[in-house]
């Protein structure tokens, strides 16, 4: 009995007016998540820690460095993913006009 392994069917055209599509959408969602953060750590820096406790104080300066770095984390993960696709749809057009 031979099992057949079907790969699944990958996008049926990657042109470059869906790359740029695509880096449209992930650079509004970076330029939002980039404001997102700014105003997080303005707002951080604005709010002292109130409390004498050196134990609160490295608890919540830990966990604010958490939220400030995850929100940074996700800014740079989609303005990686916008030049990626710039990059592929620049690519793409190259190929296709050196093709002809």
């Amino acid at each position: 009995m031979s099992e057949q392994t079907s790969k699944p069917a990958i996008s049926a055209n990657v042109t470059p007016v869906r790359c740029l599509t695509g880096a449209l959408m992930s650079g509004a969602i970076t330029s939002f998540l980039y404001f997102l953060s700014m105003s997080i750590i303005e707002t951080f820096a604005n709010k002292p820690l109130a409390t004498k406790n050196a134990i609160a104080l490295n608890i919540g300066a830990a966990v604010r460095t958490l939220v400030m770095g995850m929100g940074l984390l996700a800014t740079g993960v989609f303005a990686l993913t916008t030049v990626g696709l710039l990059a592929l749809a620049i690519q793409l057009s190259v190929r296709k006009s050196s093709a002809h």
